[in-house]
């Protein structure tokens, strides 16, 4: 029996480099959420961090870089909290339902940090480049994920055969910037209340039965 073939140095710096990366990107999305991406920086990051410029510039190569990784890893978590756990839930309207209750949920833990999302679009709306397109392309992957659900639903006759599904998409996802709004800028206590009863009467319009349409507000922490 052979003896295992040992590691390398060339292997064991790979994956020690890859670890920390992994860490300064984490570092930056902390901040990136509390000053916005467009405040995030080499140097704003390496104090965070506690690391120099040159070894956190080593691992990006630019500020866009960095920006973009931030970008890349807020959606992956995003995917994980919200969309992937969804998917355990019946096609369908069930599933549609999941989809938003795990929404408005990692919601709840954005009232003191904020959505990537929506701070980068008022930041990068008027700015063409690859960050607005990394944005953008993030937000409509999950729109394109809700739109399925929803045709989904359709086939499945839970909702009317005849329904706009992108217009149904659409008055979904003007539920959740208003409840970033009102929650995380208005401070509005009934705010989640409120957008559980607006989501209830938007599956009411488009048909949906009694069964599906009553949704537990998720409880917001205080502010």
């Amino acid at each position: 029996m052979s003896s295992p073939k040992p590691v390398d140095s060339d292997q064991r710096a790979a994956h020690k480099g890859q670890q920390t990366k992994a860490a300064i990107v984490e570092a930056a999305l902390g901040l990136a959420t509390q000053i916005g991406l467009d405040g995030l920086s080499i140097g704003a990051l390496a104090e965070v961090a506690r690391m120099s410029k040159s070894g956190v510039f080593a691992h990006f190569g630019s500020r866009e870089e960095l920006q973009l990784s931030v970008v890349r890893a807020y959606h992956e978590r995003f995917e994980a909290e919200v969309f992937y756990p969804a998917i355990d839930a019946p096609r369908g309207l069930p599933r549609l339902v999941a989809l938003f209750n795990n929404w408005t949920k990692r919601t709840t833990t954005e009232i003191d940090s904020g959505c990537l999302y929506i701070s980068g679009a008022a930041e990068f709306d008027d700015r063409p480049g690859p960050v607005r397109d990394a944005l953008a392309n993030s937000v409509n992957t999950w729109l394109a994920a809700m739109l399925r659900a929803v045709l989904q639903a359709k086939e499945e006759g839970h909702l009317e055969a005849d329904i706009d599904a992108p217009q149904m998409v659409f008055e979904i996802h003007g539920l959740i910037l208003a409840l970033h709004y009102e929650a995380r800028f208005l401070k509005t206590s009934q705010s989640l209340t409120h957008t559980a009863k607006g989501f209830e009467n938007i599956l009411k319009r488009y048909g949906a039965s009694e069964m599906f349409t009553k949704t537990k507000p998720v409880t917001l922490k205080p502010v």
